[in-house]
């Protein structure tokens, strides 16, 4: 079984998983399409941008670096060449996955400075794991060898006060609002801000869920191949603080 940095790769997830037959090599053609490579074989135009591989905490080092260049304003804009974009075209080895909230203000690779290819993001109103969202992560980490996740949260986080207030909403808002609630409800007796109590708690909630949820993740974290941290990020500042 072919591996990138030790994980299984794109043409043998489903194996893993245990599907066989016919399904693996239309799942193969699919797995390429999600990760952006091209369904037929061609030759490559140019090296792929395969990274050595990385630990976790140096996955997590990494990300923390770039926020601090982000606050001190000292960009580097890392891997945004034209080169670069042929490099990723052939596929994509990002070395950490991120789960954000949706909010405009919060953009990943720019909070992190990073660039093409170098994270995968799932983002979700209040940053909720749901199972799409767990889905994604599994494929960035079990197929692509992402090692750390970090679960981000953000200060006035629209989707998480409207948990807390509880007021009936309208559509289909209401569904991702819904999973926050449990996160809310630890820290309702709390003392200080319920707000800010619950954004804190909501990420911790969210980065609990995934491995828990997630026969995939669990897997790999006990094989010390992936790490979930949670992170809350300042909106006046930039800063992102990690959370324990």
């Amino acid at each position: 079984m072919s591996k990138i940095n030790g994980f299984v790769g794109r043409r043998n997830f489903l194996k893993l998983v245990g599907v066989g037959g016919a399904g693996i090599g239309a799942t193969a053609i699919g797995s390429k399409l999600l990760s952006g490579e091209p369904a037929v074989a061609q030759k490559p135009t140019t090296t792929e941008a395969r990274p050595q591989p990385v630990n976790p905490q140096a996955a997590l080092d990494r990300l923390m670096e770039g926020n601090k260049r982000f606050i001190d304003g000292k960009r580097l804009n890392p891997n945004q060449s034209k080169l670069r974009l042929q490099e990723t075209a052939v596929a994509q080895y990002p070395f950490a996955a991120i789960l954000g909230c949706a909010d405009s203000r919060v953009p990943a690779e720019i909070v992190f400075d990073q660039g093409l290819g170098d994270l995968f993001v799932v983002r979700v109103a209040g940053n909720v794991a749901s199972q799409t969202a767990i889905g994604s992560l599994e494929f960035a980490t079990a197929v692509l060898g992402a090692q750390l996740i970090i679960v981000v949260g953000h200060a006035r986080c629209g989707a998480v006060v409207a948990a807390v207030k509880g007021d009936p909403l309208p559509g289909r808002i209401g569904v991702f609002v819904e999973e926050i609630k449990p996160a809310v409800e630890r820290v309702r007796n709390k003392t200080g801000s319920l707000e800010e109590n619950a954004i804190i708690a909501n990420v911790q909630y969210q980065a609990e869920k995934l491995a828990e949820s997630s026969t995939i993740l669990r897997g790999l974290i006990k094989e010390g191949k992936l790490k979930i941290v949670g992170g809350r990020y300042d909106l006046a500042s930039g800063k992102v603080t990690l959370l324990t």
